[in-house]
């Protein structure tokens, strides 16, 4: 095993996992304001709504999916009878249909924020590299789950032995970086992948994932306030209107 190993799967695992943390809770107590989706439903309703929910509900599955493949031990299965093969199946099955939604979903997401002017001048250059960290794992998790898994004569490569226990064993402070030197090079680049973009969560406008609209029904109101100093919602007169000439003084 080379030092690159180590620095791959003892080290940067945990210092995106401190950068979460920490960034999670600095945003928190400093940036309350700013944790927000920054909607774009204003400018552009027709794509995001079957953008929106394509991504949303494929990237949520995903996550299931990658919970209870990498959180539960193979053993667990086989003692409920659980063979391999149906295993396999069970897994790659929604997994990869989960992935496709979340990849159409997100693409079409980024079409449309291109596309339309308004979605894309409300853009921020935080938002274009979020795209591309959020993108990236995505992808190659896909691509990886298609290699090995979907096409491919045997029953696919049995992440349960390698990565499982690697990262169940960063929890317990445990490394053993061992374990993924010869995992394929699709998933090692997933894995890379996927804890570069949690080490940028924070700084983000993903934040919006971890809030629970709990108390969105007992708020008060928000109100909404023009910068103008006259607003009205009758419609303008016709003519001159008068000039102020006292200084700024309110007329009595």
């Amino acid at each position: 095993m080379e030092a690159v190993d180590i620095v791959l799967w003892a080290v940067i695992p945990y210092v995106s996992i401190f950068l979460f943390i920490v960034g999670m809770i600095w945003r928190w107590r400093y940036d309350q304001y700013g944790w927000t989706t920054r909607s774009s439903q204003s400018y552009e309703s027709v794509w995001l709504k079957l953008a929106s929910p394509l991504f949303h509900f494929g990237i949520l599955f995903v996550a299931i999916g990658h919970f209870l493949g990498l959180m539960i031990p193979k053993s667990w299965t086989r003692t409920l009878g659980v063979s391999d093969t149906v295993y396999h199946w069970v897994a790659t099955i929604p997994g990869t249909i989960a992935g496709l939604a979340a990849v159409v979903g997100l693409a079409l997401l980024i079409i449309r924020r291109r596309t339309y002017g308004d979605v894309f001048r409300a853009t921020t250059v935080n938002d274009k590299i979020m795209y591309i960290f959020l993108a990236v794992p995505i992808v190659l998790g896909l691509i990886a789950t298609l290699i090995n898994q979907v096409f491919t004569a045997s029953h696919g490569y049995d992440y349960r032995e390698t990565i499982s226990p690697w990262l169940r064993n960063l929890f317990i402070f445990n490394p053993q970086p061992e374990l993924m030197v010869d995992v394929p090079i699709s998933f090692q680049m997933h894995v890379i992948a996927g804890f570069l973009l949690f080490a940028i969560w924070p700084f983000t406008r993903l934040v919006h994932a971890f809030s629970a609209p709990i108390g969105y029904s007992t708020r008060p109101d928000i109100v909404y306030r023009s910068r103008q100093k006259t607003i009205s919602t009758q419609a303008p007169k016709r003519g001159w209107e008068p000039v102020d000439f006292s200084g700024g003084r309110p007329k009595r």
